[in-house]
């Protein structure tokens, strides 16, 4: 027979009064009320788990982790409607965030130690998510064939000196739908447009392959300059791979747009579901992530930045430098992915 810390605690004041102790039924079972949370994730990082851990350790709330796709989760609960068991939605990329905010599966909430930790543009207005982490989209390049003295702009990689030596990934990728919506919100719709044909004639090979790809081929000479997340280069040279590593190690990296509006830069995001049933719980483990050290420690697990500005980037993201950022705000990632998927596609941008 389980009984739980108030039953015990009153059936003990009882006796200690000289009160009869009420009876309980042998067939009786006063069940613990379990805490938990249950996030629906699209990351699939081995530091969310190890985060995850230690918030249960802290607080006594169990992590229930859904993993998949950002698109399968979002579809998942919309079927589920009011009877799904999601509390937390985290996903890569702010568009897909977005998504979920304008397809009405998140709710706003209203936190103080959130709205401290996470700088304004990296969150929702109505507080319906928030920024997690954060990468930079820049270009990786061989010093051996670019000088960063060539580098300036993403808008410069429209230039035809560039013709043949552009690697990139597929137009399919929510990192170059947010990147081009930036390019749409800071130069306008056609001006994107002609970036998007002008870079898709510049590549050196058709687009595949996901961003370590890119560097890989940039180490076995298929092309000169790549537009890569940041994080990606940490994969890379700190991985088991020796090839992979050396591809990391092969490459160096510039930050676009330094002498106007910053380096395009996207989040991972969480954002509380519309109908979760352990409310206090999702937002509590938003907290915790977003603290300055844990904030730390989640970043330098997948070499990511913090969103947090109290915390510092890991040695060997400051060892790139600092930079200046797009302070556009991220919600108009999400706001403009229709209209760059349409361009891409304008631009057979495969």
């Amino acid at each position: 027979m389980r009984i739980n810390l108030i039953a015990a605690a009153a059936l003990l004041f009882a006796i200690g009064c000289g009160e009869q102790a009420p009876k309980i039924s042998d067939n009786t079972i006063i069940e613990e009320e379990v805490q938990e949370v249950m996030v629906y994730s699209h990351r699939h990082y081995d530091i969310d788990q190890v985060l995850f851990d230690e918030f249960e350790a802290q607080t006594g709330i169990h992590v229930n982790v859904l993993n998949s796709s950002a698109d399968e989760l979002t579809v998942r609960m919309q079927n589920e409607g009011e009877n799904s068991p999601a509390d937390l939605f985290f996903t890569s990329d702010a568009a897909n965030i977005v998504n979920a905010q304008s397809l009405g599966l998140l709710q706003s909430v209203n936190s103080a130690l959130l709205n401290n930790a996470v700088p304004l543009n990296m969150r929702a207005v109505d507080g319906s998510w928030y920024g997690l982490t954060m990468r930079a989209r820049v270009l990786a390049y061989n010093p051996d064939k670019v000088s960063a003295d060539e580098l300036t702009t993403y808008e410069d990689l429209a230039n035809e000196n560039w013709a043949g030596r552009i690697l990139v990934r597929s137009s399919s990728s929510t990192y170059n739908q947010s990147l081009l919506a930036s390019i749409i919100a800071n130069d306008g719709d056609s001006a994107a447009l002609a970036w998007a044909s002008a870079v898709r004639a510049n590549m050196a090979r058709e687009p595949k392959g996901n961003d370590r790809d890119q560097v890989k081929a940039i180490a076995a000479g298929e092309g000169d300059i790549a537009i890569v997340n940041t994080y990606y280069i940490g994969k890379l040279v700190n991985s088991e791979n020796e090839l992979e590593k050396e591809a990391g190690e092969a490459v160096k990296l510039f930050f676009p747009n330094q002498d106007g509006r910053g380096a395009h830069i996207n989040i991972s995001g969480g954002g509380v579901t519309k109908y979760a049933p352990n409310k206090e719980n999702a937002i509590k483990l938003l907290e915790f992530l977003t603290s300055v050290e844990v904030q730390q420690r989640f970043a330098d697990g997948n070499y990511e930045y913090p969103v947090n500005p109290n915390a510092q980037p890991s040695e060997l993201l400051q060892s790139w430098g600092t930079f200046k950022m797009d302070l556009l705000p991220l919600q108009v990632l999400g706001d403009l992915n229709k209209r760059a998927v349409e361009i891409f596609n304008e631009a057979s941008w495969n």
